[in-house]
């Protein structure tokens, strides 16, 4: 297990891209899964070239497969990498009651994808669906100095002992959801951003808890831009 350090308790992610031209190995393309880690490499990726990361988070009750495969066309028509890991327990440690070993797991995945892939430092970004869209919110703004975007599709709420950088957020919610209700969330969570002066694009969408695919393409042409 990945050993949890002081920093992960307040949601810090320390691994940072490389970025620096140094050789990395050739990468076969596909989807490679190790103890609940999971990394796809586009068809076209080369070593030479850094690439854009996306860090994809499941809802509760999912897992890292699972949140990447809707993703891997797109993956491979924009050169993206993706990196998803499994929550520790049902779902994400902040909601379970607090920062770490979640933290810590993924910022020991992160460390290995920057040594061994070439990533574009400022192109790197984090999102996820309800409760996996809460942990986005939450460790995008802990870690904006890493994460550039972050995309929140129907979250309930964040946790932000500290704020770090100044990333780009989009949020999108349906007017119908009946498992985290638009009222009580994202219409309190897009004017608290925007009042602490995030840059945010607010989508809604007549439909419930759920992510329709015009709307995730949206959010992936804006995280591209």
């Amino acid at each position: 297990m990945a050993s949890i350090r002081s920093e992960h308790l307040d949601g810090r992610l320390l691994a940072r891209s490389l970025d620096d031209g140094s050789p990395r190995p050739p990468a076969p393309p596909g989807l490679r899964t190790e103890e609940g880690v999971s990394v796809y490499v586009p068809a076209g990726y080369r070593p030479d070239v850094a690439a854009p990361l996306a860090v994809k988070l499941h809802g509760a009750g999912g897992d890292a497969k699972a949140a990447l495969r809707p993703f891997l066309p797109l993956a491979d028509a924009h050169g993206l990498l993706l990196l998803a890991t499994d929550a520790r327990r049902r779902t994400w440690d902040v909601i379970e009651g607090g920062f770490g070993p979640d933290v810590a797991v993924l910022d020991t995945a992160l460390e290995r994808v920057f040594a061994t892939y070439a990533v574009d430092a400022e192109r790197i970004s984090v999102e996820g669906f309800s409760d996996g869209a809460s942990y986005a919110l939450s460790l995008g703004l802990v870690n904006g100095d890493l994460f550039r975007r972050v995309m929140a599709f129907s979250p309930g709420f964040m946790v932000v002992p500290e704020t770090h950088g100044r990333p780009s957020v989009f949020v999108s919610h349906g007017v119908h959801d009946r498992v985290l209700p638009v009222d009580r969330c994202s219409r309190r969570l897009v004017p608290a951003l925007t009042a602490a002066g995030y840059d945010v694009t607010y989508q809604e969408f007549d439909g419930g808890h759920t992510v329709p695919p015009e709307v995730a393409a949206e959010a992936e042409a804006w995280a591209r831009s």
